[in-house]
């Protein structure tokens, strides 16, 4: 049996002298592993379409507990992904959470496209890292079902103000008031809340296109980055060596 599928590659594995076992995210199949044999050899049919970071048509056949590639024709590839050690560090943190989500025919696609845009915006250096970062994050958050609620302070109502605080148990905002009668600091300004609610609540192609006070930048980063890996309840660990180079 075989299948054809549009896919990008996550991560590569070498095996043995020649070979590689990639993981790809595919809109039909989601996330998948799939055998590539001979395609670290210069000359294979398979050399250009399965390096990391390809986004290529690939033809699979499927074996008893895995995928082996048959063909992979580039689509495209991110060259200036590798122009720089924080987007080469960025690129591999997004591909590797991308990998431990329980992607469902539903998700796939959508979370297909995120990752893409993202993955350009790196190469050709659209958007600050840091964006792109965030963005991402609470993008995927959104996608697969884990979206904060982010109407109102949970028990006063109150929408707007400076200073609000997101509980990562629940995802539900407290404004700066109810968040003290709780012993509880907010994480919160007012632009990064508002940046939060942008990225969250906005059409697909709309969602990069904001931007955000100095000051208010940590603020949407460190509760982007906290929530998500609260979320997903297991290391994701390329992170740190983002950190690292940044």
């Amino acid at each position: 049996m075989e299948q054809v599928t549009d896919g990008l590659v996550l991560r590569e594995v070498k095996v043995g002298e020649a070979d590689k076992i990639l993981t790809i995210l595919s809109p039909q199949l989601g996330i998948i592993n799939a055998s590539a044999r001979g395609s670290r050899r210069l000359k294979s049919k398979l050399f250009s379409g399965c390096g990391l970071f390809c986004y290529s048509e690939f033809t699979l056949s499927s074996g008893r507990n895995t995928w082996f590639v048959q063909q992979a024709t580039v689509k495209r590839v991110f060259h200036g992904i590798g122009a720089s050690v924080g987007g080469m560090a960025l690129a591999a943190y997004l591909a590797e959470l991308t990998s431990l989500l329980p992607l469902t025919e539903k998700e796939a696609p959508r979370q297909m496209r995120l990752l893409l845009n993202s993955l350009y915006l790196i190469s050709e250096q659209k958007k600050p890292l840091w964006q792109i970062k965030a963005v991402y994050e609470l993008r995927t958050m959104t996608l697969n079902g884990y979206m904060p609620q982010l109407l109102c302070c949970r028990d006063c109502h109150k929408y707007d103000g400076d200073g609000f605080l997101l509980e990562y148990q629940g995802g539900e905002l407290l404004c700066r008031d109810c968040a003290a009668r709780e012993n509880k600091t907010p994480n919160l300004d007012q632009g990064s809340l508002k940046a939060l609610r942008y990225i969250c609540l906005m059409e697909d192609d709309q969602i990069f296109s904001f931007e955000l006070k100095e000051k208010s930048i940590p603020f949407l980063c460190r509760v982007a980055e906290e929530y998500t890996i609260y979320q997903m309840e297991r290391p994701v660990k390329s992170l740190g060596f983002y950190h690292s180079v940044q």
